[in-house]
This record gives C-alpha cells, sequence and structure tokens, in this order.
C-alpha cells in the first residue's frame, strides 16, 4: 500500500505543469472517483479538467487512485445512498433497511422517487465535493513546497 502511495504521488511531481493546474486535476479525479457511475469516471474526469484547463493526466491518476476503495465500495455506495436519501427526504429520515428481495432493476431508475441512482449521485456529490476541495489545497501546497524546495536545490552553489 505503501509503495502504491508513494509511486502515484512520484507520477504527479512528474507531470510537466503548473501546481494549480495539477491539483485541480487531482480534485476533479477525487470528485468524478465518488460518483456511483462505474465506466463513466474516467472519461468524465478528463472532459472536466479538459474544460477547465487543469491537468488531464492528473485527473486520470487520481480518479484511478479510487481502486484502493474497491473492496469497500459496497460499503461506500451505501453510505451515499444513505446521505443522499436523507437530504432528499421531507422530514429528513434514513433509509428503510435494503434487502435484495425487495430490490429490482426497476428502482433504479424509478424517476418520481428518483429511485436508488438519484439519492446515491446527491449522496457522492456530498461526499465526494468536500474530500476533492480538501484533496486540491493539499495536493498544491505540496506541490509547491516540493517546487521550491527542488528549484531551490538546482540553484544552489555546490
Amino acid at each position: 500500500m505503501k509503495q502504491f502511495f508513494q509511486r502515484t504521488w512520484a507520477r504527479l511531481h512528474q507531470i510537466k505543469d503548473a501546481p494549480h493546474a495539477v491539483a485541480g486535476g487531482v480534485a476533479i479525479g477525487i470528485f468524478w472517483g465518488f460518483t456511483p457511475l462505474t465506466g463513466l469516471k474516467t472519461l468524465f474526469s478528463i472532459l472536466t479538467a479538459w474544460l477547465v484547463r487543469c491537468s488531464r493526466l492528473s485527473a486520470v491518476i487520481a480518479v484511478t487512485f479510487h481502486d484502493i476503495l474497491l473492496p469497500i465500495w459496497p460499503v461506500v455506495l451505501r453510505w451515499e445512498y444513505q446521505l443522499g436519501f436523507w437530504a432528499l427526504s421531507h422530514p429528513h429520515h434514513l433509509p428503510p433497511k435494503l434487502s435484495s428481495s425487495h430490490l429490482h432493476l426497476a428502482d433504479l431508475f424509478h424517476w418520481k422517487t428518483l429511485g436508488i441512482l438519484g439519492p446515491m449521485m446527491l449522496g457522492s456529490c456530498l461526499i465526494g465535493l468536500p474530500v476533492a476541495l480538501i484533496s486540491y489545497w493539499v495536493v498544491e501546497r505540496l506541490l509547491e513546497r516540493y517546487e521550491t524546495t527542488h528549484h531551490r536545490h538546482l540553484i544552489a552553489p555546490p
């Protein structure tokens, strides 16, 4: 696990772009990584990074970083659904217990109650946005520090 973090961080250091652009790409990738849009996360990350002129490579690296969560992804999706359901319900309450006998494919797309995907998307935004903003701030600060120490080392006489 430690090697995975080190390799990912090393890849971010190698991107030849401003810290703001790399950190923006990371934040975009983190945000889209929380959504339940399996198969489309990378595409949406690239498109969003391109639209806001951030590093597309760092967005791809960050969205694939969510592969670490794969073993616990069902739990994360359940939290997203519960949070989204709670936010959409009036008065606010958590969803009923989920059982496979009551789950039907049509429930995923039922527009009247927004089904399962509506609350899950809202919950993923409510979780993903703060995590993305924090990751932007942390990555930008770390990259700026790395740049100043790295450039000082190159400029300083031997």
